[in-house]
């Protein structure tokens, strides 16, 4: 098993596209890396070059303290779970799983060991003997998986592996995946995906991408909790961050903010003298809303509903407000008698709210 360090990672194609700019990671030996963001971010592409597929245009890559730059993928002592499965289909599970000790000519004993191994891990073995056609797509992503397995490697690689699996084989199969890196805790797991609770759920770091840029990288709550800037909290968390438009009124022990002409909010959080009169954005997670009255002066923000989803553990309202062009989106859980077009004034706990400045970078950070 193995640390892996990427250092000034760069690619450009030969048309001088950019896709990824100056990265720079460490990952130890037994963590879960979860590789997440927006389609053409670059997280594939990053994969790629991790695995060999793709060349590094600058930079340095590290395994176990050797730059493997420019050695085949063959030997980087990496094995790589595809987004589509990759059997072969005329081979039984058992031969699919084996194939590549059998090229590498190691002996039938060790070969049989490591299979029958592998498949116990992942509840393969009443299926040894089947076609890939006889199983189900999150049985046939098990047999990929321990394909890789088999060949003990370095550093595994998932490329968006459940990507083609119906919701509830999804969430079957991420558990199965969770429960894998516990009985594998030494294994060093890189993993990508477009889906913010793959990551949440599977990461011990997540890495997030942006535009080939590196955007932050932290355990998942502490992006929840913490994000770097305005691409961060807007992306990690469903329903996304809200952001406001305020003005920074007042610094001192704590922040004051004006939000309109009348309503303004004390943050706990110390700013330079410099900043005051400078506008910024106020982030308020939808579930951090709670409810006020009216006339109350906790109001942060007050509008007409325009649409409610309610989804049965948790409603959804989506208030319209005078000064703000996009909607702001309240949740709460349980089923709630309001209806489109109902007033709904909303506060929410200082200690709750994220402030970032113009340019979209955290305040706090």
């Amino acid at each position: 098993m193995a640390d892996l360090t990427l250092t000034n990672v760069k690619k450009v194609y030969a048309n001088s596209v950019e896709v990824l700019r100056d990265i720079n990671l460490d990952i130890k030996q037994g963590e879960f890396i979860v590789f997440v963001g927006p389609s053409g971010c670059g997280k594939s592409t990053l994969l790629r070059m991790i695995s060999g597929l793709e060349d590094i245009s600058a930079g340095t890559l590290e395994i176990d303290g050797q730059v493997v730059n420019d050695i085949p993928p063959a030997l980087r002592g990496i094995a790589m779970v595809f987004q589509s499965y990759a059997l072969y289909p005329h081979m039984s599970v058992y031969d699919n799983m084996a194939f590549s000790l059998q090229i590498a000519k190691e002996n039938k004993a060790n070969i049989d060991k490591q299979v029958r191994k592998a498949a116990e891990m992942l509840q393969l073995t009443p299926y040894l003997d089947r076609l890939p056609k006889a199983l189900s797509g999150g049985q046939r992503q098990r047999v990929a998986i321990g394909r890789a397995i088999v060949r003990r490697p370095k550093v595994f690689l998932f490329d968006e592996p459940l990507s083609n699996l119906d919701a509830a084989l999804r969430v079957a199969t991420r558990m199965e995946i969770a429960a894998l890196k516990e009985k594998m805790p030494e294994s060093t797991m890189i993993y990508v995906t477009h889906d913010q609770v793959e990551a949440m759920t599977l990461a011990d770091r997540i890495v997030l991408l942006s535009n080939g840029n590196i955007e932050q990288v932290g355990a998942p709550l502490e992006l929840y909790e913490q994000p770097a800037n305005v691409f961060v909290a807007k992306f990690i968390g469903s329903p996304a961050m809200n952001i406001l438009p305020v003005t920074i009124n007042k610094v001192g022990s704590q922040t004051n903010l004006a939000i309109d002409a009348t309503t303004s909010v004390n943050l706990p959080l110390q700013l330079d003298k410099k900043e005051e009169g400078k506008k910024a954005q106020l982030g308020i997670r939808p579930e951090d809303f709670t409810m006020t009255a009216l006339h109350k002066n906790d109001v942060l923000i007050s509008g007409e509903i325009a649409f409610v989803e309610a989804l049965g553990e948790s409603t959804l309202f989506h208030v319209k407000t005078e000064l703000h062009d996009e909607l702001v989106i309240a949740k709460f859980p349980g089923v709630w008698d309001i209806q489109r077009g109902d007033a709904l004034a909303l506060a929410a706990p200082a200690e709750k709210l994220h402030l970032f400045a113009a340019d979209g970078n955290n305040y706090s950070q």
